[in-house]
């Protein structure tokens, strides 16, 4: 077989086993293997599109993240920030989404969805605070609803991050820092009957720079049981994780100029949250030389009390305007599929079919009144029940050497059961969506690969929008539309003409028929106009020799209604540019190294943009010494410039003490942590 040949084969396979261990997809089988080298995996020939991609542990474990949910900003064009507390969902932003708490970008931890539906807080709430990331092999990432075997919020992106079965050595790591930081971990694998057995142990204590102090107490637990090999294998796979916490959420601007308050000061010293996770997973693959089999099932029950107030006096004067969101949630799925391979003539061809299903019981998912965490009054209670069924199939057909289709077509179905405390609310409700996928690629000419990416996708709306007749305050109201298809498109490239530098380019569209938009004053997502977005992102990963690495991402974007509205097409917290540029420093003898700057740009607040956010720049770095051949001694410093910046702001009116019953429009922000150290001592074993 030619080298030409040989390439065209891999990709085939790569594109027909997405999802699957790219690293190791021809393992035993005797079929051609893309070796994967360095801390990305964005070759030409590995991926269906100029913005999919693959970042490997070696970079997670050499950069420094403030928080465990900045893992994601691994994701090129992914800028991950906080309005609250540190056990709460992060805030993310991504090809100009705000995206609140995850809303239009699906996230998996081994194919176990962590996006919530009919969440307490927000559509799509996204909390990895769960996750250890020591035990991150690596993350799979996609952009766009161009793949049929995604789904629900995947519209924007998708992340599919997943966890080693084995470790190199163990690890015992103590960190300690400003602000009451201390986080212990420990982790390790070894043999166990026919098998490995991997267990990982988070200890976090945090009280951050607030005035009133976090008092995080944040417990992760990871226990993996991993049998066979890549081609015939599985792995068992169970979970752990409480946390609590106060919280300073934003807080208005107006306060902090008058001096009320100090820039790490809160309005409501009450607010703040305790949250506890438990999940058992299942997941086997079996391969041979005629087909791939797939399948994953999961087990996950959640429990939410998060207490907020974001208006302060305006709807309450007495006793303020704080709010409790409660859920309590078990969730069931799987997802099962089948590759073929095979020929269409002379021609290599794959199929691959799939089914997944979920199902969520909510018992209750509650927003309750309250003073100081003491419960004043019931606004709603819902016991809901959603389920979904989604089954999909795709066709790969290498039709020559430089030119490859991928065409594909889901279906989901979803059944809501509402049970509601306010009058009228109570019901049921079904919907239903098909998503054709298409794209093409051509190549490579000159080590370059070209892409022309099409599909359609959707996310869902809250189970209890589904069936609303009345408003809490007894107002009519009309049920949302439970599916909302969106549209993509995309055309890019991808190149490695220059020794040592993986580059992609893509222009791209979304389109969406309702528009998810988180509503500042009122803690919630709600359904709002269409909207369009398009832009360009370009990407680049340059291993400049064997100790020097650079990462220059660049994106922007443009996001409005596209429905007119005298209040402006602005979509408020659209972000419009990122950038992001990083350096990784290994084996420089006993010594090595990071630097990661970032900068996402001013938004719109309002639909006029007669209001618009401060941009944001902040870097990272990391120096570290190695002992000896296993201890390690780490120094990460966050905000090295101690930048006074905004992780998020919102405009909506609020009311202070003695200020006018209707309150005052105003900016409200939440701030950045100013420059924090963290040392880290670790000892592998």
């Amino acid at each position: 077989m030619t080298k030409r040949n040989k390439a065209a084969t891999a990709a085939l396979v790569l594109a027909a086993c997405q999802g699957w261990n790219a690293a190791h997809a021809a393992e035993g089988d005797g079929l051609n293997q893309v070796e994967v080298t360095g801390n990305y995996d964005n070759s030409v020939g590995s991926s269906s599109a100029a913005s999919q991609g693959t970042v490997n542990g070696a970079l997670i474990a050499n950069r420094p993240t403030l928080r465990t949910g900045e893992i994601l900003e691994f994701v090129p064009g992914m800028i991950v920030t906080q309005h609250s507390g540190d056990g709460k969902a992060n805030q993310y932003f991504l090809r100009g989404f705000n995206l609140d708490h995850g809303t239009d970008f699906a996230t998996y931890i081994d194919g176990m969805p962590v996006n919530m539906r009919t969440h307490a807080h927000g559509q799509g709430y996204t909390d990895i605070n769960f996750l250890i990331p020591e035990l991150v092999e690596r993350i799979d990432y996609k952009k766009g609803p161009y793949f049929a075997d995604e789904g629900d919020f995947a519209s924007a992106g998708a992340a599919h991050l997943r966890l080693a079965n084995t470790l190199p050595q163990g690890i015992a790591s103590l960190s300690a820092g400003a602000h009451g930081y201390q986080r212990a971990v420990l982790a390790d694998s070894f043999a166990a009957g026919n098998g490995k057995l991997l267990y990982g142990l988070e200890v976090t204590r945090n009280n951050g720079p607030w005035d009133n102090a976090e008092a995080e107490r944040k417990y992760s637990g990871a226990l993996r049981y991993s049998a066979g090999t890549r081609a015939d294998g599985y792995e068992i796979t169970a979970m752990a994780y409480s946390n609590r916490w106060n919280s300073s959420d934003q807080i208005p601007q107006r306060a902090v100029q008058s001096g009320q308050v100090g820039r790490f000061g809160a309005i409501d010293p009450s607010d703040g949250g305790n949250t506890s996770r438990l999940s058992l997973s299942y997941a086997m693959h079996k391969r041979d030389a005629d087909g791939l089999f797939q399948m994953n099932a999961y087990l996950v029950q959640s429990k939410l009390d998060l207490y907020n107030d974001f208006t302060y006096f305006l709807a309450n004067p007495g006793g303020g305007d704080q709010f409790h969101q409660s859920e309590k949630r078990r969730m069931a799925g799987f997802d099962a599929n089948q590759t073929w391979f095979g020929k269409l003539g002379a021609m290599d061809m794959t199929n691959k079919l799939g089914l997944q299903g979920r199902y969520d019981w909510l018992s209750p998912v509650a927003l309750y009144n309250t003073t100081a965490r003491e419960q004043t009054g019931v606004v709603s209670q819902s016991n809901v029940r959603e389920g979904s069924i989604g089954a999909y199939a795709e066709n790969t057909v290498q039709w020559a050497d430089k030119f490859r289709t991928i065409a594909g077509v889901r279906y989901d179905a979803y059944r809501f059961n509402v049970n509601s405390s306010i009058a009228g609310n109570s019901g049921s409700a079904g919907d239903h969506i098909a998503s054709p996928k298409l794209s093409l690629i051509f190549g490579p000419w000159a080590q370059t690969e070209y892409f022309i990416n099409y599909g359609t996708g959707f996310h869902s709306n809250d189970a209890r929008g589904t069936t609303q007749t009345r408003l809490p305050n007894g107002d009519p109201a009309s049920p949302v539309t439970p599916l909302v298809r969106t549209k993509g498109y995309e055309v890019g490239a991808r190149t490695e003409i220059v020794p040592g530098l993986q580059s992609s380019l893509s222009l791209w569209r979304l389109d969406i028929d309702s528009e998810l938009v988180f509503v500042g004053d009122a803690g919630e997502t709600q359904a709002s106009r269409a909207s369009k977005r398009y832009g360009v992102e370009w990407n680049n990963h340059y291993i400049a020799s064997a100790w020097l690495m650079f990462d220059i991402d660049l994106a922007a974007s443009r996001a409005r209604y596209a429905q007119d509205d005298p209040a402006g097409n602005y979509i408020p917290g659209s972000i419009d540019k990122v950038a992001s540029f990083g350096v990784t420093l290994t084996d420089l003898g006993r010594w090595s190294g990071a630097f990661q700057l970032r900068y996402f740009g001013p938004r719109p607040l309002i639909e006029d943009n007669s209001v618009r956010s401060q941009s944001t720049t902040l870097a990272y770095a990391r120096v570290a010494y190695k002992i000896d051949a296993r201890t390690r001694v780490g120094l990460d410093i966050f905000n090295l410039f101690n930048r006074k910046a905004s992780d998020i702001d919102y405009y909506y009116p609020s009311r202070l003490p003695g200020e006018a019953t209707d309150g005052v429009n105003d900016m409200h922000f939440h701030p950045v942590e100013p420059r924090t150290l963290r040392l880290t001592l670790t000892r592998n074993f």
